[in-house]
């Protein structure tokens, strides 16, 4: 036996007697990784599957079920039934346990996949507004603007987005900075819902052609959901849903396609819809509607 041979063989058996894997490296040359193990899944009750506890305990703070009751969410009583369901999180992990406390402003609840606001300083108001008035809280022009609506409030508050002044409807009031960021940021595409008489009889292709986008001069549009709700001999009752927020968007639309519009009331604003509230009044959102707006502009 050659020399040469004779080391490839000792050099085999002595990978052999130490353990090795006696896979070959790869092409690159390399020497074998090991595998990565999975990762770990969480369980649902704020704990890790080998038993370590999870850093959603504040002990400075407050126990989770009174915080809940706190914000609405029914008597102590009822939202440690909430919690013991599994159907609380904190900072996005499930919590079953009754003894955790959270920081009372400033902890992430979610029940239900709703965000739970905590905040008592902040506050979110749903408008009528009417023909006429535009969306200013104080416009240079001296024309009516949204002040008039909002002058008992102690706070200061600025409009979500903005309808235009012949544009009637929900147009939603808040001092919470965060929220009317994410509900107008374009990444969340928080749908809004209009009722519009149009000019002449809106033929059925029309909602696969918007469907499928209109090109604007500032560029292409489409509408989430057209239905013709009423069918008259000379203009058309439409709902058009979308989530663009681009300026008369809603007009400019329509007009592209044929059908100007004769009167445009924006009746829903993501979850919150107009309802009943008469032209000219505000009503303040409850804790609720705050919450699912929260969850909508992904807070």
């Amino acid at each position: 036996m050659s020399a040469r041979k004779a080391d490839r063989q000792q050099a085999a058996g002595s990978g052999r007697r130490s353990g090795g894997s006696g896979r070959r490296p790869d092409s690159s040359g390399r020497p074998d990784q090991p595998r990565r193990s999975a990762p770990q899944r969480r369980g649902a009750s704020g704990q890790e599957q080998d038993g370590r506890d999870r850093d959603v305990h504040d002990p400075d703070g407050v126990r989770l079920q009174k915080v809940l009751a706190g914000a609405g969410l029914g008597s102590r009583r009822a939202c440690e039934e909430l919690i013991a369901a599994g159907r609380v999180t904190v900072a996005g992990q499930v919590v079953r346990e009754l003894g955790v406390r959270v920081d009372p402003v400033a902890a992430v609840l979610h029940v239900d996949g709703v965000r739970v606001p905590l905040d008592t300083t902040l506050v979110t108001l749903a408008l009528n507004k009417p023909v006429g008035v535009v969306s200013s809280m104080r416009d240079e022009q001296g024309r009516p603007d949204l002040a008039q609506y909002v002058a008992d409030r102690p706070e200061r508050l600025f409009h979500v987005g903005r309808l235009d002044e012949e544009t009637e409807g929900l147009l939603l009031l808040t001092n919470d900075g965060d929220l009317a960021h994410g509900l107008t940021h374009p990444s969340h595409e928080v749908v809004k819902t209009y009722l519009a008489e149009v000019e002449g009889q809106v033929r059925p292709q029309l909602a696969k052609r918007l469907r499928a986008g209109v090109e604007l001069d500032d560029g292409p549009v489409r509408v989430d959901r057209f239905q013709v709700v009423q069918l008259g001999y000379r203009s058309t009752l439409v709902e058009v849903d979308l989530h663009s927020g681009r300026n008369r968007v809603v007009r400019r639309l329509m007009e592209q396609v044929g059908h100007p519009v004769v009167r445009l009331v924006r009746t829903r604003f993501g979850p919150i819809r107009l309802g009943e509230l008469r032209s000219g009044r505000t009503r303040v959102l409850s804790a609720p509607e705050v919450g699912s707006l929260m969850s909508a502009a992904g807070l």
